[in-house]
């Protein structure tokens, strides 16, 4: 890169030896003068440090103003002029609009059901009821009739069931509502499946030996008489004849004169015409039921008379 040093001539101060025409003490002649060279900045490098100096007094001014700016600065500029307002993100927004209506829809619907559970315009006003045959609805209504004027979301089946326990004929029960007011009850009665002779009364029993009635006429009851041999319902006797028994169509049972037992392995049963029924144990009692029937459909013959039905292997039923 060529120089630019620029000679300059500079007079010299004389010397007081000069002055007076004397000789210098170095020995030489005093020039009068000193040639110097000065260098320029090369017009690159000036530019690169008027730019340099710009930046720095930009930096100044930018940090000056952000002083300018900050709280509790002596500036007359307030902080809210320097604060960029960004808007809410759009899926946020939308999630606290379905939030919001999440809410007062789950509010509305528990004023809606607690008005329901209350609300005395739901009181249970009628009772209806079906299903029975030992009991009669106007016994059963009684029974019920401390849910009236409870609401009808608060009446429960267990609710039925506890104020039916008292009546024993009744093994379980089922509700349906009815609003605004009304109360359908099915009742599932208990089975009578004999009858068992105690003193001048017939007594009817289900499977569980449960009393359910009474009466001084068996014939008036289309049920089987249990001797007194198993009479009593806390027996293994009564127990297998009584399974026996309650596994047998209505309309089988019905012609039934009585039944006994030996042993549990020995049941038998007698027709109201005089004819024996050999059940056996207790094991395949639905299958034995159905041969049984299907034996006693079968139509008489005179020259073969019948007397026994023999249902013990009920896979291989006999007469005789």
């Amino acid at each position: 890169m060529a120089s630019t040093r620029k000679p300059t001539f500079k007079p010299a101060a004389r010397s007081p030896e000069a002055a007076a025409g004397r000789p210098s003490r170095t020995g030489g002649q005093d020039s009068g003068g000193v040639i110097s060279a000065q260098r320029d900045l090369e017009p690159d490098v000036t530019s690169a440090g008027k730019a340099a100096g710009r930046a720095s007094s930009k930096a100044a001014g930018h940090s000056d103003h952000k002083a300018a700016g900050k709280p509790g600065s002596t500036s007359g500029g307030s902080s809210a002029d320097n604060i960029i307002a960004f808007p809410e993100p759009k899926r946020r927004r939308q999630r606290r609009i379905i939030w919001w209506t999440v809410s007062l829809a789950t509010a509305f619907i528990a004023v809606l059901i607690g008005g329901a559970v209350f609300s005395p315009v739901l009181a249970v006003r009628t009772i209806t009821v079906d299903g029975t045959t030992l009991l009669t609805p106007d016994a059963v209504q009684k029974a019920l009739s401390g849910l009236e004027g409870k609401p009808l979301p608060q009446v429960t089946e267990r609710d039925v069931n506890e104020l039916l326990k008292p009546l024993v004929q009744v093994r379980s029960a089922t509700m349906e509502a009815r609003p605004p007011s009304g109360l359908l009850v099915h009742i599932n009665e208990r089975v009578p499946v004999a009858l068992l002779k105690q003193g001048d009364a017939y007594i009817m029993v289900d499977v569980d030996g449960v009393q359910l009635g009474a009466t001084q006429d068996p014939s008036a009851v289309a049920l089987p008489l249990i001797d007194a041999g198993a009479g009593s319902t806390n027996t293994e006797l009564f127990k297998a004849i009584a399974a026996v028994l309650d596994t047998l169509p209505a309309d089988v049972r019905a012609r039934m004169s009585t039944a006994s037992a030996a042993s549990v392995d020995a049941v038998e049963l007698k027709l109201v015409d005089g004819k024996t029924v050999v059940w056996g144990n207790a094991e395949d009692r639905e299958l034995k039921a159905k041969a049984l029937e299907a034996l006693l459909k079968m139509p008489a013959d005179p020259k073969v008379p019948v007397s026994v039905y023999d249902v013990s292997v009920p896979r291989h039923p006999f007469t005789k």
